[in-house]
């Protein structure tokens, strides 16, 4: 009893942060604090390609050096658990892939325009590799950004801004598209339709760049636009935030026409609105708002199902006087809406922000243990790849020896498609002096079509009752047909396998259990 009361007292903040007021918020608001299990959990990084931050390091490099450095970069976060990929494919209106729509971008090749020599294709080659370790990769475009200084515009003679100038408007020291012309939004339907249609992507990720951010007292210029396009409303604001609305609409409804299995999602600003701005705002006072000032409607587009998964970027700390990190985890844990939520986080900042509490190295992890209070928050993402490879201050050995211990799956979406495929066939172990070896066979399709696109294999003491819900017991997620092992030191205890099926939506077959 006494030493009970002396771990209390001695961890009595902890205790109380991240179990006791989850649970006292939740009560009285109906959120689920249960501890969500953890071997669902979508765990991602932002690959930036602009201005060749995460990648390449050296733009115009030969593609077999750029080939190395991508597969480097998948190893090191396949070793840290991440199993979800943001690939920016068209940082500004221009492509990291063969595209017969927009040009090659200058952040690979050094020159707008100029395909790579000998020529490869950088989007086809990480969605193989991201498969290989059964990583998602997701295509990330910019949708409305064009040039991002227009005092070093070093855009191509035939780059979309030079062939349709006047789709495009100059605020601050950027050029972007303008949301409110009709002919913008089925350009960008085009270029999204283009690549869902010939990529094996998993996804389409937008970021928060919509409307942008509002500079001092400048006005968007798009009066002449709203007089030509407003149609009988008499208000810019809702006409903005409208024409934004239509594009996720209609990005959502070509997805769903050519490959219904695409995951689309959104890492907006992690503020929808303050408290002061709408009373079921989040407790916070930030400057600019995602609904009020990027006209980003965030909650409408998970109330309708126009996106799968939503990924506030949260980039405070756990204990910011005006936009904590607690209370917006907990804020967006009540606002899901039936989809997923994952949390972005801001891996830049560990030691290297003027706010104190990113000097804590438990600020990151701790933030990560409080999402896990949540179940619907299902996941987290870092921004970005090149922070996680410096490794500061060991957060990402953190990652990897304790949240991220164990493999995880990631969610299903049961809006999608819940009916899991058939087990796998034939499965068969050879035990040998040095090594244990499974093998099975590919199930036949279930009732949908769908067969298997990768499998899990599981581990459990001879002795044990095998709980299918612990990930760990899992000792591989893999797209073999095959899994070998070496032999378990001479010992008494002996163990069990089983493999199970998973289909590309996520969902698990029965396993089949061998002795």
């Amino acid at each position: 009893m006494h030493a009970l009361f002396h771990f209390l007292s001695k961890h009595w903040a902890k205790a109380f942060v991240f179990v006791w007021l989850p649970w006292l918020i939740g009560c009285s608001n109906n959120v689920k604090v249960t501890k969500r299990k953890l071997k669902r959990e979508f765990r991602a990084v932002w690959l930036t390609t602009f201005d060749h931050m995460d990648f390449p390091k050296e733009k115009g490099a030969p593609p077999s050096e750029h080939k190395q450095e991508l597969i480097k970069l998948l190893d090191f976060h396949q070793k840290s658990g991440i199993n979800a990929i943001f690939f920016q494919v068209r940082p500004a209106a221009d492509a990291f892939y063969k595209s017969e729509i927009e040009l090659w971008s200058q952040w690979l090749t050094g020159k707008q325009g100029k395909a790579p020599e000998p020529l490869w294709d950088p989007l086809e080659f990480l969605v193989t590799e991201c498969h290989k370790r059964n990583i998602e990769l997701h295509a990330w475009i910019n949708p409305y950004r064009a040039v991002y200084n227009i005092k070093h515009d070093a855009t191509a003679p035939n780059h979309i801004t030079k062939r349709h100038p006047e789709w495009f408007v100059v605020y601050g020291k950027h050029k972007q598209f303008n949301p409110g012309i009709p002919a913008v939004r089925h350009y960008l339907k085009a270029v999204v339709a283009d690549i869902a249609q010939r990529y094996d992507i998993d996804g389409i990720h937008f970021d928060d760049y919509f409307y942008p951010y509002k500079k001092g007292r400048l006005e968007f210029p798009d009066q002449s636009t709203f007089m030509k396009h407003g149609g009988n409303s008499k208000d810019v604001h809702h006409w903005r935030r409208q024409n934004v609305n239509s594009l996720i609409k209609e990005v959502h409804d070509t997805l769903q026409s050519i490959k219904p299995y695409l995951k689309f999602g959104i890492s907006p600003l992690g503020v929808w609105r303050n408290k002061s701005e709408d009373p079921n705002g989040s407790d916070t006072q930030v400057g600019q708002s995602s609904y009020d000032y990027l006209y980003a409607d965030v909650l409408k587009w998970l109330r309708k199902g126009w996106i799968d998964y939503l990924v506030p970027q949260l980039y405070w700390s756990i204990e910011h006087p005006r936009a904590s990190f607690k209370s917006l985890a907990f804020w967006w844990a009540k606002h899901a809406y039936s989809r997923h939520i994952y949390i972005g986080h801001a891996f830049y900042k560990i030691k290297n922000d003027k706010d104190d509490h990113w000097k804590q190295v438990s600020e990151l992890p701790n933030q990560v243990r409080m999402t896990r209070q949540y179940r619907s928050i299902l996941g987290n993402a870092y921004f970005r790849s090149d922070f996680l490879q410096k490794n500061p201050a060991k957060v990402t050995d953190t990652l990897r020896q304790q949240l991220y211990k164990y493999p995880a799956l990631i969610p299903t979406m049961p809006w999608k498609n819940r009916m899991p495929p058939k087990a796998p066939q034939n499965v068969y172990i050879v035990r040998a002096s040095s090594k244990i070896s499974l093998k099975w066979n590919a199930p036949s399709p279930a009732i949908d079509g769908d067969t298997a696109t990768y499998y899990v294999v599981y581990r459990f003491p001879d002795q044990t009752k095998p709980d299918y819900t612990q990930p760990r017991y899992i000792r591989q997620i893999t797209r073999n047909k095959r899994y070998v092992e070496p032999m378990p030191p001479r010992s008494k205890l002996r163990y069990r396998y089983a493999v199970s099926a998973v289909d590309r939506y996520h969902n698990e077959s029965k396993p089949v259990l061998i002795h």
